[in-house]
């Protein structure tokens, strides 16, 4: 059976950094297109070409062939099914489960939640007023549940089970944002988290894909 045709589109940086991982880590030929994020703030949404792909108007996004598939969920899942003898999703059916939660986790109380109060606050309230108070809930809502991820691997080499899976792909971007955009101690604050960041950050395939997007830390 031969390989689909896969194309990536992803921002430098953006949550998007957690299927490009697990593709190079998956070693799928793919093909991708990495918009600068100065392009995309100066717009204010991304180009026609994603648009016209995704409306919801958001990376990453992937063409799967003909098929278009968006949410991150949903990519690191596909990727992880297309190459099974890697076991990206884990070795047991149990391990499968502890992957998919942590996705679910990530994507709706980090993503969605959390960073979407702290980036997005208009999603939450309409009185401009009130925007300070959404983002103030989001910073402690931030501490909380990097204290949870950070106590949920204490001891471990990896999220789930004793090898990388697609969890700690997605673990990436939020400890890079925590780093770069909110301007904590993550090493300090939650080692246990920054010792699995490290051990993601030691595979040559993500090093390849964090240094492609200009993420140096």
């Amino acid at each position: 059976m031969s390989s689909p045709k896969l194309h990536l589109y992803m921002l430098g940086g953006a949550c998007s950094m957690a299927p490009h991982i697990l593709l190079r880590e998956a070693e799928l030929p793919f093909t991708h297109t990495l918009f600068r994020r100065a392009d995309v703030v100066a717009k204010g949404s991304y180009p026609e070409e994603l648009l016209a792909l995704n409306p919801k108007g958001k990376v990453p996004t992937l063409l799967y062939n003909d098929e278009v598939i968006t949410e991150n969920a949903a990519l690191l899942t596909l990727t992880g099914q297309l190459v099974p003898e890697k076991q990206l999703l884990g070795t047991t059916v149990l391990e499968t489960a502890r992957v998919k939660e942590w996705l679910n986790y990530l994507a709706t109380e980090i993503h969605a939640t959390t960073f979407g109060m702290l980036f997005r606050p208009e999603r939450f309230v309409d009185d401009p007023a009130l925007k300070e108070h959404v983002r103030a809930k989001g910073r402690e809502m931030l501490l909380q549940r990097y204290k949870y991820i950070d106590e949920q691997l204490e001891g471990k080499e990896w999220a789930v089970g004793e090898r990388f899976t697609a969890a700690d792909a997605y673990l990436m971007p939020f400890f890079w944002w925590g780093l770069n955009v909110m301007k904590m101690d993550m090493e300090g604050q939650y080692p246990n988290y920054a010792r699995v960041v490290r051990n993601v950050k030691a595979r040559p395939k993500a090093a390849e894909a964090l240094k492609l997007e200009g993420v140096d830390f």
